[in-house]
């Protein structure tokens, strides 16, 4: 099989729209959700692990760079005109998950457990299904 990793690499990219609209905003926080909460699952156990628990295996770098692309999902949620409140309440979760994933070696342990990205992703859409029920999609 001959595979051509530009053509690959754009259908990729043109399933997550660039656009401010609050469709775009969550099709794209929910594909940043899962690249840092649900990448793999692991067996036997069936628990999903993504980037943020893989990135605690560079100590301090690993958790700031998981942290800053949870920043990410504060910063979109910004786009959809969330209350600071539910902002605030954001990075809280952001911080928290940061300063867990900093304990040396057992940084991972909370990550695990802690989904600070999927805590915020159920903000994201309670606003999102609360002001905007058309940017509400249904996957079969």
């Amino acid at each position: 099989m001959n595979f051509d990793r530009t053509r690959m690499g754009q259908t990729l990219l043109d399933r997550l729209p660039v656009g401010r609209d609050p469709v775009s905003v969550r099709r794209r926080v929910e594909a940043m959700e899962h690249l840092l909460e649900g990448l793999f699952v692991i067996p036997g156990i069936n628990r999903r692990i993504g980037l943020d628990v893989i990135l605690d295996a560079l100590p301090f770098a690993g958790t700031s760079i998981a942290a800053a692309l949870g920043a990410w999902m504060v910063w979109e949620a910004r786009n959809i005109g969330m209350s600071k409140l539910q902002m605030a309440r954001m990075l809280g979760n952001v911080c928290v998950d940061w300063a867990l994933g900093m304990i040396p070696l057992i940084g991972a342990v909370p990550d695990f457990f802690f989904r600070s990205n999927s805590r915020n992703l159920k903000i994201i859409h309670r606003h999102l299904d609360r002001h905007f029920p058309a940017s509400v999609t249904i996957e079969g």
